[in-house]
């Protein structure tokens, strides 16, 4: 508990009596890959103590919508979340219950550092990745039809992002068990062959793709280029600091929730050299848009890139997310659906705010 939950707390008073639900221990395990740093019945205690919270309460459901049989039960007038907790089927659950439903910003007491969860458990700095372009490149079966660049940037673990969300949680986790929470110091190079080789040991049949491992371990924007081969012939990195500020000012993320656990983008494929070819020209064009600071070729190339994925792999994208995404279109210059599809997170580029997403920090390299 920190002063970011209490002020978001103050604001959700504003709106009346405020009910606050907490996710098990076993949910946030389930989300977050992770126990919590306090017990439910702690965290329970401190909640039901803050003068804000009317009262509070453990959901008696799994999941992101563990909280449902508890809001069917209530009926408040309200339900309130914060940017970072916001997904499509949170909103339609309560317009289904004719609940009004409302995003808050995270807003700091007055006076007060911003603070975060992760930022206050020390220890986790480990990054995570997004794939700006070109993912799928780094499976064989696809670069093998026609060899192509896969784009990613390392993140500071500013915000907990769920697992099966295409953040690459997977090998994260894997890193972890190697290492703890930090990186060790070393070649970037050499520590990604480590972690993917631990990643996927001998006798593995779904092999992860080295991106995740590169993406990971390589502050900043690196470029992984594949010719047929799970480990890729030459990567290309960037850590300067306008690149990295330009790539953070321009993408904004919203959650969708996490994968279902039966989904499989590999149900579908389309798997042709023209496919693999226009995916490995978008990856080309997204890194010199990046070279050039040039904002809309930027979005456009990975809106191409994404569009290359789907027709490979077309369950990536469900009609859900397809509706989703027509709604914030006209905000954008491109986008994208985070690692595999199929959920996780709508990556969005764009020089505006976004409604109801939120903005990430590329890692940087250590002086």
């Amino acid at each position: 508990m920190h002063s970011g939950h209490i002020a978001f707390f103050q604001q959700a008073a504003a709106f009346g009596d405020l009910y606050v639900a907490l996710g098990s221990d076993a949910t946030v395990y389930g989300l977050k890959g992770r126990l919590p740093v306090a017990s439910e019945d702690e965290r329970l205690y401190m909640v039901r103590s803050v003068r804000y919270v009317k009262d509070a309460f453990i959901s008696s459901g799994s999941g992101l919508l563990d909280f449902e049989n508890e809001l069917r039960a209530l009926q408040p007038d309200v339900f309130v979340v914060n940017a970072d907790g916001n997904i499509p089927e949170k909103e339609a659950l309560c317009r289904s219950l004719g609940i009004e439903y409302v995003v808050l910003e995270r807003v700091p007491h007055a006076g007060l550092t911003p603070r975060s969860t992760t930022a206050l458990r020390r220890m986790d700095r480990l990054p995570y990745r997004i794939d700006l372009a070109g993912g799928w490149l780094d499976q064989p079966f696809v670069s093998r039809l026609h060899p192509g660049s896969v784009l990613t940037i390392s993140l500071e673990p500013t915000i907990g992002f769920n697992e099966r969300s295409g953040m690459a949680t997977s090998t994260r986790n894997r890193a972890v068990e190697l290492w703890g929470y930090r990186l060790p110091p070393g070649d970037p190079t050499q520590l990604a062959k480590v972690l993917f080789s631990y990643d996927n040991p001998p006798g593995t049949t779904a092999v992860s793709g080295s991106q995740d491992a590169i993406g990971i371990v390589f502050p900043g924007l690196a470029r992984a280029h594949y010719t047929g081969q799970y480990w890729p012939e030459q990567i290309d990195h960037i850590t300067n600091e306008r690149t990295l500020q330009f790539i953070e000012n321009a993408l904004w993320l919203i959650p969708l929730g996490m994968r279902a656990a039966d989904y499989d983008p590999l149900s579908v494929q389309n798997l042709t050299p023209n496919n693999a070819r226009a995916l490995a020209d978008a990856a080309d064009a997204c890194w010199q848009a990046i070279l050039n600071f040039d904002l809309p070729a930027f979005g456009a190339a990975v809106l191409e890139s994404f569009r290359a994925q789907y027709a490979l792999f077309p369950n990536m994208i469900s009609p859900a997310i397809l509706d989703f995404i027509d709604a914030h279109r006209e905000q954008a210059f491109g986008w994208k659906l985070s690692g595999a599809g199929g959920g996780g997170y709508l990556i969005l580029i764009s020089d505006t705010p976004i409604k109801n997403a939120f903005r990430i920090s590329v890692r940087r390299a250590l002086e």
